[in-house]
């Protein structure tokens, strides 16, 4: 059986987008057929994808750093590059993704649920895509984008109706093996059960999901055993129910003192977390009456706990007495939980469009003379530009002045030489701004050059 593992952290980065290609077409009569360079293909994503058939996050502890495939760069003769494949990742029902710093991403509930973890960068265009009126036969294409990384924390909180909670020993993965089909290890001493066991039980036309929590003791909140660490598989559930050993052979032990050390760790874990598991029904049940002593113990502390208002149940997972009241007990609660939810909304898309007016990038002066440019935009033309070309380089600055970069120079107090940064602090390229060459007046010349770079 592989390892539980509940918490890991992964490192993905999407595929990047392939390079356009500059090509010209030519065949015998036909020296200069016209541009024919294909697109780039797009990089592939990274999406995490709720399998039912997965329990752990072993296999991302084992290898943390995930990539997607690149696109292939586009080629002469109008053949487009392929998409880079995509990586599908599945997870267990029920993780939670956040950043590495705690804010929460996405909770990923239901199979086939998906998330887009990083996006695949686009594929660079081609010659053929470039050509207008004013350049027929471009002599250069455009680059990849580079695919999106993230670093992101995954963990599991496990999807069950019914929680288990006791002492090490108390007999919770007996409960679950004589009530379902689960078989879970099962050994006369404590801490046997290291990981959270699942069980699916019917009871009449309900069927419900109940879980265990492993190593649940005094100061587990606190970190104390294994509590702290699979506590969180509760926050989900619809109702808890306690299961108190009668037979226990500890001397400052009995029933009640046991259910006050239960509640008093959910509440610490509650303040701990902000969860509030207050509200969750609860059911006690008194297990091991198949021995005398314990059996005389459970009609002992059996009113007190009543008194207290619990529904308390007296059973033996042994012999299966008092399971089948137990069981239906639960499906009660389940199902009145269940009828209790509201209907969940129907998904809306809610599109917001850029305010009109709203400039798509802005111009700050952070120097004499020296100035950045900041704006999705232009840091994206400037990652997709081949500066080993002059003719693209060109088209890069009639692309910014068509997007009013220039014109937002002057006004910024920009003169002859400024120094202009586009991109961020950590990713930006340099240009020497010279007002005097018209951005806007395509060049002339061999494919390739641009003579108002001269």
């Amino acid at each position: 059986m592989p390892d539980f593992v509940d918490e890991a952290v992964l490192h993905v980065k999407a595929g990047d987008g392939g390079h356009g290609c500059a090509s010209i077409h030519r065949e015998k009569f036909k020296p200069l057929g016209g541009p024919d360079g294909a697109n780039g293909g797009r990089g592939g994503d990274i999406i995490l994808e709720v399998d039912p058939n997965s329990a752990t996050l072993l296999e991302y502890q084992r290898r943390p750093h995930r990539k997607a495939g690149n696109g292939a760069p586009g080629k002469g003769g109008n053949r487009a590059g392929a998409n880079g494949e995509t990586l599908v990742l599945p997870v267990p029902d029920g993780t939670v993704v956040t950043t590495l710093d705690g804010e929460p991403v996405a909770d990923l509930v239901g199979a086939g649920t998906r998330l887009v973890l990083a996006e695949g960068g686009a594929g660079g265009l081609g010659n053929a895509a470039l050509a207008s009126p004013k350049r027929k036969a471009p002599g250069f294409a455009l680059k990849g984008e580079e695919g999106a990384s993230a670093d992101v924390r995954l963990e599991i909180k496990t999807i069950a109706d019914v929680g288990l909670l006791g002492f090490p020993s108390a007999g919770k993965s007996s409960l679950i093996a004589a009530l379902s089909a689960a078989r879970p290890k099962i050994a006369d001493y404590p801490f046997t059960t290291l990981v959270p066991n699942l069980g699916v039980v019917e009871a009449g036309t309900v069927q419900y999901v109940v879980a265990d929590v492993p190593g649940l003791i005094p100061g587990a909140s606190s970190g104390k055993g294994l509590g702290l660490s699979f506590l969180r598989h509760i926050e989900r559930c619809s109702m808890l129910l306690h299961v108190l050993d009668c037979a226990t052979y500890e001397k400052d032990r009995d029933p009640v003192s046991d259910l006050d050390a239960l509640e008093a760790e959910l509440t610490a874990y509650g303040e701990l977390t902000d969860v509030d598991l207050s509200d969750r029904p609860r059911l006690v049940a008194l297990n091991k009456i198949d021995v005398p002593e314990a059996r005389e113990l459970a009609e002992m502390v059996r009113p007190l706990l009543e008194e207290r208002g619990f529904k308390v149940f007296e059973i033996s997972a042994a012999s299966r007495e008092g399971l089948r009241a137990l069981s239906y007990a639960m499906g009660e609660e389940v199902a009145r939980a269940r009828a209790a939810r509201p209907a969940p909304e129907p998904t809306r898309v809610v599109l917001r469009p850029r305010e009109i007016g709203d400039a798509p990038f802005e111009v700050a002066k952070v120097g004499e003379n020296t100035f950045r440019v900041s704006g999705a935009k232009p840091a994206r033309w400037v990652r997709q530009t081949d500066f080993s070309n002059e003719e693209a380089v060109g088209y890069l600055g009639e692309r910014l002045n068509r997007l009013g970069i220039e014109d937002a120079l002057r006004k910024a107090g920009a003169t002859e030489g400024a120094e202009v940064y586009i991109g961020t602090e950590e990713d930006s390229v340099v240009f020497d701004w010279a007002p005097d060459v018209d951005a806007a007046v395509p060049p002339t010349g061999p494919r390739g050059t641009d003579d108002r770079l001269a």
